[in-house]
Order: structure tokens, then C-alpha cells, then sequence
């Protein structure tokens, strides 16, 4: 019996990978809806902001550089990625001089959920905020996935702002209500709820054909499924399947030719990403999420875009070919 009980306390900890944040790992208790006990890189801050009358507060990085080069870099992020993802790339930007901002927007990481919807005007309004309250009149925008799209809406919105704007694999590049069915909200929260932690990772690596290592992913993991044990999971539910909504009821690929600033699309060869492809009709599914395709259509439209496609890569570009990233990006930013 002395012998059984160790084996089976150890099976139990092989079932819960660790994260790469050491203080999480030896009770494992869970995190708070806004990722309290999930350590990120850099100090974080709260800025006070209001969405639709409710009190929020918007958590971000405020990272100086050691020798700074005047300009500031603002990141941001994925709908399944916390913004600590970004540490290699701001270590990067920051070693070239640029102090970088990065955001969690409202509804995502270490930022309030709120009980209301979410919307990309709203996004972009909190991003200018925050901008307005650093004192910072023009930034370059480096966003991935879902940020691709608000970046979008904030040069769209506020061209004055930005001076530079790269798109790290965005989704938005195809208008998703003209395949895929409207969803009830209700529906999503079920079904986002069944899932489990196993089969979220299959779904990033097979929708993302992401090439990394498995431990790579598992932050990622964590992030969303340790958030299950806090009281306040279904306020983050909620919110989380609001992003997905605003994803579909918001599309930005009709706004992305009149972008005027300097754009430039790194695209994953491999990245086939389009949300709601499961639910779209048999026959469509397979001319959603060209993605790489579809930013060199655009780039070509545009007045002043290049789209970079990156091969062997997929939805996670930044990480999974990190040099080559490295070389667009502060070439791009440096013209």
C-alpha cells in the first residue's frame, strides 16, 4: 500500500504539466480570472478605462529600453495567447532600442472580463487610452492573430497614431459570415465548456500547425485551464466566447486596402487558421483560411504593403521562426 500511494500522487502530477513559472507548480491552485498566479515577464500596470458604462481595468507592460532609440513599439496579442507570449519579441525590440507597450486588452489575460459584450471600436479606444495616459503620440503596431484585426480598426480609426504596422498571421483577412453560420452565444459557452485541456492542445496544433516542441505549448494550456478551478470561470467563459463573436460579427478584411501607413504581413506558410471552419457547410470549408494567399492579394492592393511569407511555419511565426522574424520586423520598422 506505502508503495501504491507515491505512484499514483505521482501519476496525478504527470497529469497537470507544469508551467514554466515555477511559483504555480508545487499546489497548483487556481488561477484567478485575471491569470493571478500566472507570472508574467516584465512588471505589470492597470489603467483605469470605461467600456459602455462599466468600470475596467486594462493590465499592460510598459518595457524602457537601455538605449533608447526615440520610438515605441505597441504589441498585441492573440484571442488564446496572454500577452506574456511576447517576451521574445519585446527582449528583441527592446535590444533595438524601442520601449514597447504591451497590452492585455479588456476580456483577455491579466485584464478585467467584463459582463458586457466585446468590440473592436471599444479595443481601440482603451489602446488610444493608454497611449494618451504614457504620453505617447505615435507608435509602430506589431499585432498577431486576433490583434492583427484590431490593429486594422486602429489604423483605420486613428491613422495619425501609427506610424508602422505589422501584421504577425492575422485572421480577419476573409469576411467569416460569408461561410460560416451565425452561432448562438449560448451554443459557443456549451460547447467552449466541454472541451477539454487535451483537446485544446490537438485544436491549436491542428488549426495553428504550430512547430514547436510540446512543452512550448503548454503555457498556453495552462493559461486557459487552470482558470477553470476560480469561482469566476464562467465570467471568463463568457467573455472568451464574446471575443469569437466579435471575431465573426466585426470583420475587418473590408477595411484592409484603405489602410495608408506602411503595412507589412508575415505570413506562416503553413497557416491555415480560420475561425468557425467547423461550422461552416462541407463544401466551403476548404476555401477558408488561405491566409498566406490572401495577404499577398491585399498587399497588392495597398498603397504601401508587402506581404513576407515565412515557410515551415504556422500560426505561431514569431516563435517557430524567431530569426527570420526578427530580420523582417527591424528591417520593416527601421525604413
Amino acid at each position: 500500500m506505502n508503495r501504491i500511494l507515491p505512484a499514483a500522487f505521482a501519476a496525478t502530477l504527470l497529469a497537470f504539466p507544469l508551467t514554466v513559472c515555477a511559483a504555480d507548480a508545487p499546489q497548483r491552485e487556481p488561477y484567478g480570472i485575471a491569470l493571478e498566479g500566472f507570472a508574467y515577464p516584465y512588471p505589470v500596470h492597470l489603467l483605469p478605462v470605461v467600456n459602455d458604462g462599466e468600470q475596467l481595468s486594462m493590465a499592460y507592460m510598459d518595457v524602457a529600453p537601455a538605449q533608447p532609440n526615440g520610438r515605441t513599439v505597441v504589441l498585441l496579442h492573440g484571442r488564446n495567447f496572454p500577452s506574456s507570449y511576447w517576451a521574445d519579441v519585446i527582449k528583441m525590440l527592446s535590444e533595438a532600442g524601442y520601449r514597447v507597450v504591451v497590452p492585455d486588452q479588456i476580456g483577455f489575460g491579466k485584464s478585467s472580463k467584463p459582463t458586457g459584450e466585446l468590440h473592436f471600436d471599444n479595443l481601440a479606444r482603451n489602446t488610444v487610452a493608454l497611449l494618451d495616459n504614457l504620453k505617447i503620440d505615435k507608435v509602430d503596431i506589431v499585432a498577431h492573430s486576433l490583434g492583427g484585426m484590431l490593429g486594422v480598426r486602429i489604423a483605420r480609426a486613428y491613422p495619425d497614431r501609427v506610424a508602422h504596422l505589422v501584421l504577425t498571421a492575422p485572421i480577419g483577412l476573409e469576411d467569416y459570415r460569408l461561410y460560416v453560420p451565425p452561432t448562438p452565444t449560448e451554443k459557443m459557452i456549451e460547447t467552449e465548456d466541454k472541451l477539454t485541456a487535451d483537446g485544446y492542445r490537438k485544436q491549436l496544433q491542428t488549426n495553428y500547425a504550430i512547430k514547436l516542441p510540446p512543452e512550448a505549448i503548454t503555457p498556453f494550456i495552462d493559461a486557459r485551464f487552470n482558470i477553470k478551478g476560480s469561482p469566476d470561470y464562467p465570467r471568463w467563459l463568457r467573455a472568451f466566447v464574446s471575443s469569437g463573436q466579435m471575431i465573426y460579427r466585426e470583420p475587418v478584411a473590408h477595411e484592409i486596402p484603405l489602410i495608408t501607413e506602411p503595412t507589412l504581413f508575415i505570413m506562416g506558410a503553413d497557416d491555415h487558421n480560420a475561425p468557425g471552419r467547423p461550422n461552416a457547410p462541407e463544401a466551403l470549408r476548404a476555401k477558408m483560411g488561405q491566409n498566406a494567399e490572401l495577404a499577398k492579394a491585399f498587399a497588392a492592393k495597398m498603397p504601401n504593403a508587402r506581404a513576407e511569407i515565412v515557410p515551415d511555419t504556422g500560426h505561431l511565426v514569431f516563435l517557430e521562426a524567431p530569426e527570420r522574424y526578427k530580420e523582417l520586423v527591424l528591417g520593416f520598422l527601421g525604413r
